[in-house]
C-alpha cells in the first residue's frame, strides 16, 4: 500500500519563541513525500539530495500514525524530496512532517481532521528536538496556506486569512544553516515585550510592520546580518524580515516589481522567487 503527500514552506511574520504566539504565511515551495508500507517492521527514510540529514522527525511521524491507527509492527519506506532549503528558517521540518503524515494516512486508508494532523506533527517536532514550540504557526501556514496567527502554546489558531495575491516572495538563502540546538532562548525571551508589540500589530492586520519589527529584533538577538532586509526595504519591498531563526530573509514585493528588485539586490544570485500559498 502506497500514499503520497505534499506540503509547502512558509515565511515568518512573528517568531513564536519569545512569547509563545506566532504568525506565518504560506509560500509555494514544496516538500513531497511517498510512503510505501511493507512487512519489515522497520521505517526506512530516504531524504533525496540530503542523505546526511537526521530522519528522526519523519520516523516519529510515520511510526506515530501507524501506531495511532493500530498498525504497530508495520514497516514503511519513506522517500521525501523538497524545494525548501533545510535549516534556513523556511519551515522545512514543518513541511516534512505535514507531507509524511498526509502520505502515511493515505497509505493506510485513514483520515484525520486537518488541525489534528497538524497538532500531531507539532508534537513530534518537539519530541524530535527540531522545534522549541512545536512551530504550530509554521505548520498551519504550510498545510493551510494564507497567513495565520496562532497560540503555539495551546496549538490554537487565533485567525487565518488570505495573503495579498498581488505580492510575491523573494527569498534570500545564504549558504550557511542555523540549527535549532544551542539557540539563546533566555536572550530571545528577554525581548518578549518587543515581539508582543509586533504581535499586536499583526492582530490589527499590519503584517508588514510586524514582519519588519520581528525581523529586526531576531536578527539582533541571533547575530544575523540584517543588511539584505534593509536593502530590500530601501529598494521598494513592502515588507521584509528574518524568517524563523534564519538565516534566510523573506521579502514581500509587488509582483510587477519583483524581477527588477531581485536583480538590483547585492545578493541577487542567492534569491529564490516564489508565489505565496493561499490554498484556495
Amino acid at each position: 500500500m502506497k500514499g503520497s503527500g505534499i506540503a509547502r514552506g512558509a515565511g515568518t511574520v512573528i517568531n513564536a519563541m519569545a512569547t509563545g504566539k506566532g504568525c506565518a504565511f504560506g509560500i509555494d515551495i514544496r516538500t513531497e513525500a511517498d510512503v510505501e508500507l511493507n512487512d519489515t517492521g522497520e521505517i526506512e527514510v530516504v531524504i533525496e539530495g540530503h542523505p546526511e540529514e537526521p530522519t528522526r522527525l519523519i520516523e516519529l511521524c510515520v511510526g506515530g500514525i501507524l501506531e495511532k491507527f493500530g498498525r504497530q509492527g508495520t514497516g514503511a519506506k519513506v522517500v521525501t524530496r523538497s524545494q525548501i532549503p533545510i535549516s534556513r528558517g523556511l519551515k522545512s521540518s514543518s513541511a516534512a512532517a505535514n507531507a509524511v503524515i498526509k502520505a502515511t494516512l493515505r497509505a493506510i486508508g485513514e483520515d484525520m481532521q486537518v488541525l489534528d494532523a497538524i497538532r500531531f506533527g507539532c508534537e513530534k517536532a518537539i519530541e524530535a528536538g527540531v522545534s522549541v514550540t512545536g512551530a504550530f504557526d509554521d505548520a498551519c501556514a504550510s498545510m493551510l496556506g494564507g497567513v495565520v496567527l496562532t497560540d503555539n502554546a495551546n496549538f490554537e489558531i487565533i485567525r487565518r486569512e488570505r495573503m495579498d495575491a498581488s505580492l510575491v516572495a523573494l527569498i534570500y538563502v545564504p549558504d550557511r544553516m542555523i540549527r535549532k540546538t544551542g539557540l539563546p532562548l533566555s536572550r530571545i525571551r528577554a525581548n518578549a515585550d518587543l515581539i508582543e508589540l509586533a504581535y499586536i500589530l499583526a492582530m490589527h492586520g499590519d503584517y508588514r510592520t510586524a514582519m519588519k519589527l520581528n525581523g529586526m529584533v531576531y536578527s539582533s538577538v541571533l547575530g544575523v546580518d540584517p543588511s539584505v532586509m534593509h536593502e530590500a526595504l530601501e529598494k521598494g519591498a513592502v515588507a521584509a524580515g528574518l524568517s524563523g531563526t534564519g538565516p534566510a530573509t523573506v521579502m514581500l514585493v509587488e509582483r510587477e516589481r519583483a524581477e527588477k528588485l531581485r536583480s538590483s539586490l547585492s545578493v541577487s544570485e542567492k534569491i529564490i522567487v516564489a508565489e505565496l500559498y493561499n490554498c484556495d
